[in-house]
């Protein structure tokens, strides 16, 4: 047995369907070297699996595991607690490769890891450092952070006076007044924001990178808003609820277009800018001026702005997370959306996963591309078939797609012939091909190909000793248990002969 088979034969059997729970524990040995990592990060994974990999003595299956994203969270509380601040680390991190939906952790996992005393017995990392991970890593939701002002542990009411801006009134009243003198110290920090003559104090002990938070922000002065048009830094006052209405007015009057069309859509424009702005020389600007009466709210605005991008840029290749956001819009204002004819209004609505059946019917056969991107890749109910075409046509969205439960799997013949080999790779692994393409001049659609169920275990023997079909062969759900466990065998104690070959 050649070094490389033993690889291909440990890939495949640890990410094969129809392993059971024996085989896939016996590849968390250290014999296997990065397979058992693999694997614990890479699939999904039966509860006496997760159970052997949360009590491995080797920190890196348990590390691994934390960054699994196909496993209910609930299932790694323990690796909040982990001895290995690398395994919290990690937990707190996130998935690797920045997958498009990054499931929030549950509430238990986050007070955890918020208030850890330290981060962990090996002294890997800090529990600042653990933290930081865990806020850039989109895994806490905005119920989550919406909540923190009324949390019983004093250390999460003073991470919620650091959003001061999106505390309702009464919550900033009560962290104001808390039981708890350093809540109640953070809070009158941070209630800065909100104070035009703290801000303009406070900006000159900022750096020039935070300046950008303060001006779209934060409550500003006279003189700052002055300070902004003087200096041309006045795109953030675009988007700052608290901007003045005199400035507002200038903004919608600027001479550059992309200014004006950031205004465009402020959900507190008089109608009198808002027809003037209808009739400006600039496409961009007249198409945001359109939307109106849609943004009436700040909600309404990011919903917008969240799709058709002036602030921060999309198209109908973006591939940005899909995250709850803070604050939502009503399902009506989306339904009023959904049936606009403004394409940039049906690409919001199509964006929001709750949009009922009969309007993701309609959109799902919307004249605009960009409209059936945004469905197939944000709703649930998407129809399978645009899935398959969103897939074939748009390559960027390819792995997010492939993660959908309703992603056709069958019905895939037509595409054997396909140019794009990734196309062909997917339509070899259709059970009802007529023909698989074993001889396909690309080694991932013979691997496919190789992993197709409708192969008889005998037909795989074959495959399992040509290294151009061995992990596909070793991953393919026909191939018995009692063989997964022989190969790992032969794979673990060092066997050096091949298995017979079986013809075609």
């Amino acid at each position: 047995m050649s070094d490389s088979l033993r690889a291909l034969w440990l890939r495949g059997i640890a990410f094969n369907p129809a392993a059971p729970s024996d085989v896939l524990i016996r590849l968390m040995d250290r014999a296997t070297g990065e397979t058992g990592p693999l694997m614990c990060e890479g699939r999904d994974l039966p509860d006496a699996v997760i159970d052997a990999a949360l009590r491995h003595p080797d920190r890196n299956v348990r590390r691994a595991l934390a960054r699994n994203r196909y496993i209910d969270p609930t299932r790694l509380a323990p690796l909040a607690t982990d001895p290995s601040g690398i395994v919290r680390g990690w937990l707190a991190s996130g998935p690797r490769h920045y997958p498009r939906w990054v499931r929030p952790l549950p509430d238990d996992i986050l007070v955890t890891l918020l208030t850890a005393r330290d981060g962990g017995e090996d002294g890997t990392l800090t529990k600042n450092e653990i933290i930081g991970e865990l806020s850039s890593s989109r895994q806490i939701p905005p119920s989550f952070e919406r909540s923190m002002a009324g949390r019983e542990h004093p250390e999460l009411r003073i991470r919620a006076t650091w959003r001061w801006e999106s505390l309702t009134p009464a919550q900033r009243e009560a962290l104001l007044d808390d039981p708890d003198p350093a809540v109640r110290e953070s809070a009158q920090d941070r209630s800065w924001v909100l104070d035009p003559e703290r801000v303009e104090a406070r900006l000159l002990s900022i750096g020039s990178r935070s300046k950008g938070f303060v001006f779209g922000t934060c409550a500003l002065s006279p003189a700052l808003v002055e300070q902004c048009f003087a200096d041309g830094t006045v795109r953030p006052l675009t988007w700052n609820p608290h901007t003045p209405a005199d400035a507002v007015a200038r903004l919608a009057r600027h001479p550059e277009a992309r200014i004006r069309a950031l205004v465009a859509a402020r959900p507190d424009l008089g109608a009198d800018l808002v027809a003037e702005l209808r009739e400006d020389p600039d496409e961009a600007v007249r198409m945001r001026a359109r939307l109106r009466p849609f943004p009436r709210t700040w909600a309404e605005y990011w919903a917008i702005e969240g799709v058709i991008g002036q602030i921060i840029g999309h198209g109908p290749d973006c591939v940005c997370p899909i995250t709850e956001t803070a604050t939502e819009p009503s399902s009506d204002w989306f339904d009023a959306c959904a049936v606009s004819e403004e394409p940039e209004l049906r690409r919001v609505a199509a964006s929001w996963p709750l949009l009922p059946a009969e309007l993701v019917e309609a959109l799902a056969r919307d004249d605009d591309e960009e409209v059936r991107i945004r469905l197939a890749c944000h709703h649930p109910l998407a129809p399978p078939h645009l899935l398959l075409d969103v897939f074939v046509t748009r390559p960027v969205h390819r792995p997010h797609l492939l993660t959908l439960p309703a992603f056709p799997r069958t019905g895939l013949t037509h595409l054997i012939g396909h140019p794009d080999p990734e196309v062909r790779a997917l339509a070899a692994a259709d059970p009802a091909l007529p023909e698989l393409p074993l001889d396909d001049p690309e080694e991932a659609v013979c691997r496919a190909a190789a992993a197709n169920p409708s192969l008889t275990p005998q037909a795989l023997e074959a495959f399992l000793a040509d290294p151009r079909t061995a992990e596909g062969a070793a991953a393919n759900p026909s191939l018995p248990v009692p063989r997964m466990h022989a190969l790992l065998d032969r794979c673990l104690n060092g066997a050096a002969t091949s298995p017979p070959a079986a013809r075609r």
